[in-house]
């Protein structure tokens, strides 16, 4: 019986890696963000943890990024356990992304993972950044991940109103209606430090046009269902079809946001990270029936 590969800590801190429980290798590679509205959240939550092991069990090394947090806003607690990392602002979380996958590249080989076959994504916030950084790696003409995998993210700080349909589910579910105007708008100026007006592109991406997105890769974005946010993946999975670029956009059924990291309530869960682990496999298929 084979030894269950155990996560363990690398790129200084910067990466927990859960190595995919397989016994062929390469394998295909993740690099992953929590949500956590940029101040909150941490690699053990199971937005973060649960999702990398389910990824790893189903053939796909993960990393695990645990990037700087935005200083807290007012009226939030400090978790019991602050993490030892200096929190900042925009763009550190980006950056510390972007050394991640740097990493990935050039330790692909000792990892075990194919640099053909790598993806990036996250939730919620960490769909942002992960999209984020995707435009950064653009815009320097640099190594591009071959899928994006987006749960429920926020990617606009002053989005559209939602639909009658949405208005009226958030109606019933005052519980899941917590992602209004001022409370989106807020948690943005409080990742820039200041106004989202003349923000940087890799820190609302949801206001790329479809130039910005021409070399975007394949993109699986799962929208919540009872989910405000989910305007601006609609928005955004919009500008992708309009540049042309490979996007699928599903509204996960009778979810509201976060359902990643409430893996014991229901199958939302499952079926989302069954969705991620069907597309990882794929590049897998790929890459093995090319000529």
């Amino acid at each position: 019986m084979s030894e269950i590969p155990t996560p363990y800590g690398a790129a200084g801190g910067l990466v927990r890696v859960y190595p995919a429980r397989v016994l062929d290798r390469p394998t295909p590679g993740l690099v992953w963000l929590h949500g956590g509205g940029f101040a909150a959240g941490d690699i053990d939550m199971p937005e973060a943890d649960h999702v990398a092991r389910t990824l790893a069990d189903a053939g796909t090394t993960v990393l695990s990024v645990d990037y700087r947090l935005a200083p807290l806003p007012d009226g939030w607690e400090a978790p019991a356990t602050e993490p030892g990392r200096e929190r900042a602002g925009f763009p550190a979380a980006s950056d510390d992304t972007l050394a991640v996958w740097d990493w990935l590249l050039a330790e692909a080989a000792t990892l075990g993972v194919d640099p053909a076959r790598l993806a990036i994504g996250g939730a919620s916030a960490g769909a942002n950044i992960a999209t984020g950084a995707v435009l950064r790696l653009i815009q320097n003409d640099r190594h591009l991940p071959a899928l994006v995998l987006l749960a429920y993210p926020t990617l606009l700080a002053e989005q559209p109103a939602p639909g009658g349909e949405l208005r009226a589910a958030l109606d019933a579910r005052p519980d899941a209606d917590r992602f209004g105007p001022d409370a989106v708008r807020g948690m943005y100026e409080n990742y820039l430090g200041g106004s989202v007006v003349d923000a940087p592109l890799a820190a609302i991406p949801g206001l790329a046009t479809h130039e910005d997105l021409a070399e975007f890769p394949p993109t699986l974005i799962v929208a919540g269902d009872v989910d405000e946010l989910r305007v601006s993946s609609e928005h955004f999975a919009r500008t992708l079809t309009s540049a042309g670029r490979d996007v699928e956009h599903v509204i996960e059924p009778g979810t509201d946001h976060g359902h990643l990291n409430r893996p014991d309530e229901g199958d939302a869960a499952s079926l989302t990270l069954a969705r991620f682990a069907a597309r990882l496999a794929g590049l897998t298929l790929s890459a093995r029936e090319a000529p």
